[in-house]
């Protein structure tokens, strides 16, 4: 699915709208070994993490930045902020066996328009392995909390773009097959010296000052 009108209306009606396959697949091999390079325990990160998962850093990475400028995934982001914006961070995460859920939460309540937030699937991802739970709907102010669950299921290259105000969660992973991603923030050009501030504390080593959306 690229910058269509569907992608627009999921965006707008359902909060979220998933591009199947939009990461080549040769490159899928590269972003793997992208990750595993990259992890970290999860008490050496600046704030800890939790330990039932893996954290990955992979911001430096070209071909890890290169993913975080794909066309589609820019023009998707584009759909849900009101003013330029730039990439302000991109880490690796993936759910151990076993691991608690997250509570259905929503990134930046309130922050619509001025953040986006995405997910690069680097395995196939479904109820079996941790994949997130999203609450269809949950973003606009009218409908609230309330609405069905449902979680994702897809292919490895697919990637998430989500609003802010969007409910979700991940699940348990169940079977213990790997279930990696790279999570995404992108944020609006007024959000510059805000970001700029928590850099250290998250973990954000890569120069982030490409625009998108002029």
């Amino acid at each position: 699915m690229t910058d269509t009108p569907a992608v627009a209306r999921a965006l707008a009606e359902q909060g979220y709208v998933v591009l199947a396959g939009a990461v080549p697949a040769d490159w899928l091999p590269g972003l793997r070994a992208a990750f595993e390079a990259g992890v970290v325990p999860s008490d050496a990160w600046p704030v800890p993490r939790g330990a039932d998962w893996r954290h990955a850093m992979v911001d430096l990475d070209p071909l890890v930045r290169a993913a975080c400028r794909l066309p589609t995934l820019i023009a998707a982001a584009r759909r849900l902020l009101a003013e330029p914006f730039f990439l302000a961070q991109v880490e690796g995460r993936a759910p151990c066996p076993g691991n608690a859920p997250q509570p259905l939460h929503r990134d930046a309540a309130g922050m619509a328009g001025r953040i986006v937030n995405a997910m690069i699937w680097l395995d196939r991802y479904d109820a079996a392995n941790g994949a997130t739970c999203v609450v269809p709907g949950s973003h606009r102010a009218a409908a609230g909390d309330g609405g069905t669950p449902i979680t994702l299921a897809g292919e490895a290259g697919d990637i998430l773009v989500f609003d802010p105000d969007l409910l979700h969660g991940a699940t348990t992973n169940h079977d213990g097959a790997p279930r990696r991603a790279l999570l995404l923030l992108y944020a609006a050009q007024s959000l510059r010296a805000a970001q700029r501030a928590t850099e250290r504390l998250r973990g954000v080593r890569m120069a982030t000052e490409e625009v998108f959306g002029r």
